[in-house]
């Protein structure tokens, strides 16, 4: 039987305002932005649309089934 690790990336740390961080299992970092219901990746700072997230999610789903 064989299993997948995700590792967490001490570089990110909480962030006022903001849930997280949340680490993918494609190794992206993410925060979540309660007050505008988005999460924000803070390498581009940019806020990412919900099928991006759900395609993100959807890989951590496959690696944890593997």
């Amino acid at each position: 039987m064989g299993y997948t690790t995700f590792t967490k990336n001490e570089n990110y740390k909480p962030r006022k305002g903001l849930e997280g961080p949340f680490t993918f299992g494609n190794g992206r970092t993410l925060y979540y932005d309660v007050s505008c219901g988005q999460y924000w990746d803070p390498k581009t700072d940019i806020y990412l649309e919900n099928d991006e997230v759900a395609d993100l999610q959807g890989y951590l789903i496959t690696k944890l089934k593997a």
